[in-house]
């Protein structure tokens, strides 16, 4: 967590675009879930397609169990961004052209065995790639699109620890102000400008 940074916006453009392949749009989906709606990797792989698609569209707001939040102590209701709604109804609708789109399918499945979401090493490694095709360099892994969310939440609250914990589900708000660790090279521009 600590080492991993967020992204730009120039740079979550151009790891969108670096996605291909015949997942391209579960790996686009699963990356905008990750950085428009800050979703843990573990969270965003144990989503079932009941949890995400109601009435034939894909939910405003997503239930994510206790049992797959980390600490397990209580669930929790998270916003989906409309750009991970429109991805998640592009995955979506070739996993149902595909026959895999019954509600208890994993959403991002892993074609390997039967109705299993993919490994979050898995998950690494197409991330990974994506950012090697982006020509992105630093600590990047599945934990940079939370914190790009992090940031953008930050930004737009005004800087409000408070409710920035609470947009990341954070029961304290030390954990939120360690995800902004990487904030310490604004102070250290300060501090030599001085």
């Amino acid at each position: 967590m600590r080492g991993c940074r967020p992204l730009t916006e120039l740079e979550v453009d151009a790891v969108l675009a670096s996605f291909d392949g015949r997942y391209v749009a579960r790996d686009r989906s699963l990356f905008l879930c990750g950085v428009r709606s800050g979703f843990r990797i573990s969270e965003l792989l144990s989503l079932r397609c009941r949890q995400v698609v109601q009435a034939g569209r894909v939910v405003e707001r997503v239930h994510v169990p206790r049992r797959h939040m980390k600490g397990k102590r209580e669930g929790s209701a998270v916003l989906l961004h409309p750009a991970a709604r429109t991805a998640l109804a592009a995955w979506l609708h070739e996993l149902e052209e595909d026959g895999f789109g019954a509600p208890d399918w994993f959403v991002f499945q892993s074609r390997r065995g039967h109705n299993r979401p993919i490994s979050r090493i898995q998950a690494w490694r197409l991330l990974k790639r994506a950012f090697d095709q982006a020509g992105l360099t630093g600590n990047l892994g599945t934990h940079s699109m939370r914190k790009t969310f992090a940031d953008r939440v930050y930004d737009r609250l005004g800087g409000d620890l408070v409710k920035t914990a609470r947009a990341l589900a954070h029961k304290s708000i030390s954990s939120t102000a360690s995800y902004l660790t990487f904030r310490e090279s604004e102070i250290d521009e300060a501090i030599l400008s001085i």
